[in-house]
């Protein structure tokens, strides 16, 4: 029994096992709490790659974070926690509400009830935040200087004008790096319960004497990322689209980018903060400190998958999308010494090298669009 004892919650997901493997060479006991999400494991989540990864390797408990009894069976012994379990996509948040409100954060309300009013041995708890909660993030305005954008209006974007627009002036602005004291105002169910499940940490984390960290990853991508969940991911998502001889439907003018920050930068993030003092009781951005347009992301695949499947700008838009975001890392670089070692290219490589060897997925993209559409959430 090592006195380093770690419950990673999502632990059987994308980003859950891959730290997982990486903790365990370090020396941690692991326990996983999951609930093995047929949205991320596909039909038959007990033969998942990415729960067969760790399936042996750590004490599994298959169970919900909506379920009291599952978190004490799953924080017996445990001194730290890593919380990944949520619900993510962006998209889909914005009709099931409940849904994520629920997993993200009544689930995360259990848990700190617990650690409040039950006898336990955690001494360190880190949670997986977003950059989803800045909204549209920081931008410079000629007039203003520096602005927080409110999210895009329908008028202009069903017009085709796709810009952050100033929220004085209206004028275009610049985008600039999105640091940790940039303003936080989400403009999706989604970025609303990861703000609510960051600040329940670090509020509940300070007053109980449990040093907290939040870390804001940006799109996280990598090997091992699930090609069947149509709701978050788009080099999966287009990956899959690919594979089926599908074409790639890009939303608004394809020119809206985001920071794509390589899995193994982020388990590197979680060890750090894991393991560095100067983490406690702070909040991280998390990325690769540069943005990436889609339509640059579709040609390069198209290009390495040497696919003939058409790239269609489609104007189209989802209502809770931001334009574009990337993390400013000077925070976390001056903190711990983080500083990602993956580039997108050297990624992207990684990713469809691994894509390559997997079996066709299902491709269930016009489906969510349907779904999307039904709801009034894609113009």
């Amino acid at each position: 029994m090592t006195d380093k004892h770690l419950l990673i919650t999502g632990g059987a997901g994308f980003i859950g096992s891959n730290l997982a493997l990486r903790l365990l060479t370090l020396g941690y006991e692991i326990s996983i709490l999951d609930s093995l999400s047929k949205q991320i494991h596909g039909e038959n989540p007990l033969e998942s790659p990415l729960y067969l990864s760790v399936k042996d390797k750590v004490r599994f408990v298959h169970g919900s974070v909506l379920v009291k009894e599952d978190w004490l069976e799953a924080l017996t012994g445990v001194d730290s926690i890593v919380h990944l379990a949520a619900e993510t996509g962006t998209g889909q948040s914005m009709y099931q509400i409940e849904r994520y409100t629920d997993v993200n954060i009544k689930g995360t309300s259990i848990l700190l009830d617990i650690l409040t009013n039950e006898k336990h041995s955690v001494t360190k708890m880190i949670v997986a935040s977003s950059r989803s909660i800045y909204g549209e993030g920081k931008y410079r305005c000629d007039n203003h200087g520096e602005v927080y954008p409110v999210e895009r209006n329908d008028l202009d974007m069903g017009a085709g004008d796709f810009n952050v627009k100033c929220p004085v002036c209206k004028s275009d602005v610049e985008l600039l790096a999105t640091d940790e004291e940039s303003k936080i105002h989400p403009s999706s169910v989604y970025g609303v319960t990861k703000q609510v499940q960051e600040q329940l940490f670090m509020i509940s984390g300070k007053s109980l004497g449990i040093d907290s960290i939040a870390l804001r990853f940006q799109n996280v991508y990598g090997a091992g990322q699930s090609l069947t969940n149509p709701y978050t991911g788009i080099l999966s998502i287009f990956s899959t689209r690919i594979m089926n001889g599908n074409d790639i439907n890009l939303f608004e003018d394809g020119l809206e980018s985001r920071d794509f920050v390589y899995i193994d930068d982020v388990v590197e993030s979680i060890v750090l903060s894991l393991t560095k003092a100067a983490a406690a009781g702070n909040i991280y951005g998390v990325g690769s400190g540069e943005c990436i347009d889609v339509l640059t992301i579709a040609n390069t695949l198209k290009g390495i998958y040497k696919s003939d499947s058409k790239i269609e700008v489609s104007g189209h838009y989802r209502i809770g999308d931001i334009r574009h975001n990337y993390a400013d890392l000077t925070k976390i670089g001056n903190d711990l010494g983080f500083k990602p070692k993956v580039s997108f290219f050297e990624g992207m490589s990684l990713f469809t090298n691994w894509v390559k060897t997997q079996a066709v997925q299902v491709d269930l993209y016009d489906e969510s669009i349907l779904e999307m559409k039904s709801k009034g959430l894609y113009k």
